[in-house]
């Protein structure tokens, strides 16, 4: 729904008759209208359909070829929670995730949530002081990242890695890092993800009261601009960003049960984040991460997973219609090839279209708002 109100009236005379109110104009959409539940804190909203697809795959880690269903999900991201919990983070409190696309990036994402607090996601492989510009003007408490990474962690910007509890003392400015990696391959001073997250008991979560206007996710411009920024982003408003997009008779992106995501953008990025993640899990299809783009294993996971919606960026559809590896592979299951980040041409749609003739493609653009158009390759000739 659409209002606008008319002009203000200019000033009157003294003695002149008073102004009839201001006209009111309401364009309405023929299509019902969409119920926004708001109210909803986001990972509960997410998870709303957690117990009718309790069985149905949730998140393929493409690099260990794991499926994880929808309740195992739901029940790591409490146990997750409850892991944070334990290492002092509460409502409000800051976490980085300095990972690539993984599953413990979702458990982090949405454990954070459960606890009220709120997430900021770096690119790792930014360089050391790039990371602690996002790190100091976050205040965050914790960071969860990868063995490779911690190395620029221990630049001299940062606290000292380590727990109170190794020696500090209660005031000790230890900075608290977790990695996913093997327990055995936990660097000194850090914690290892799993050791905490598999025995936690998700039972054992704080009652947290969220408002719609509480913050969940702190991501950060490229800085094409300027130097990055920090935008604070609310359950509420990511509730309604993700119903704008799936949600009601007429959704922008047409995810539905059984789909299967192809998750290859970093989703230290808000289009991968919010279109492929969020709405994917709302909508109760499967999300396949992956850590990083190599277009042999991508083509290769695509056929595997019968992947069915391809969000990509336009010089990914480029390096697709451009290569003739394309022909080795059945890519059959994609019906929707949804880019966003960037206009994507008429003659880029049309190569690619040439390549997977079964596919819609689609335009997003993100930024809280969606707009979104699917159009067959035809539609445009």
């Amino acid at each position: 729904m659409i209002t606008v109100a008319a002009p203000e009236a200019q000033p009157q005379v003294a003695g002149a008759v008073a102004p009839a109110a201001p006209e009111e104009t309401v364009f309405r959409s023929k299509l019902p209208d969409i119920d926004i539940p708001s109210h909803l804190p986001l990972h509960d909203y997410c998870f709303a359909r957690a117990a009718e697809v309790a069985d149905a795959p949730c998140l393929i880690a493409a690099a260990t070829r794991r499926t994880y269903t929808y309740a195992e999900t739901r029940l790591l991201c409490r146990k997750a929670a409850a892991s944070l919990h334990g290492l002092g983070v509460g409502q409000g409190d800051r976490v980085m995730i300095l990972l690539q696309n993984s599953v413990e990036f979702v458990l982090t994402f949405f454990g954070a949530s459960f606890l009220g607090a709120v997430t900021t996601a770096a690119n790792p492989f930014c360089t050391p002081l790039e990371i602690h510009k996002q790190f100091r003007a976050s205040g965050a408490k914790l960071i969860v990242t990868q063995s490779a990474y911690v190395a620029k962690l221990r630049h001299e910007a940062f606290p000292r890695i380590g727990t109170a509890s190794d020696g500090g003392g209660e005031d000790d400015n230890a900075l608290t890092v977790l990695t996913i990696d093997d327990a055995a391959n936990t660097p000194e001073g850090c914690l290892a993800f799993w050791e905490l997250v598999t025995p936690a008991d998700d039972a054992a979560l704080p009652e947290v009261t969220i408002a719609p206007d509480d913050p969940v996710a702190l991501p950060f411009s490229s800085g094409t601009t300027g130097l990055p920024k920090g935008v604070v982003l609310t359950h509420g408003g990511q509730v309604s960003n993700v119903a704008q997009q799936v949600d009601g008779a007429n959704p922008n992106l047409y995810m539905r049960e059984g789909d299967v995501a192809l998750c290859v953008l970093p989703l230290f990025h808000i289009f991968s984040l919010n279109s492929v993640l969020l709405c994917a899990l709302r909508a109760g299809a499967a999300v396949m991460l992956m850590p990083k783009f190599e277009m042999g294993a991508m083509l290769e996971d695509i056929q595997r997973w019968r992947v069915t919606v391809a969000a990509v960026v336009p010089p990914l559809v480029l390096a697709l219609a451009k290569n003739p590896a394309l022909e080795k592979y059945d890519l059959s299951s994609i019906r929707i090839v949804l880019s966003g980040a960037a206009p994507l041409g008429k003659e880029l749609v049309d190569a690619l279209g040439a390549r997977v003739p079964q596919a819609v493609f689609g335009q997003v653009s993100v930024y809280c708002l969606l707009f979104c158009s699917l159009f067959h390759r035809y539609l445009a000739k």
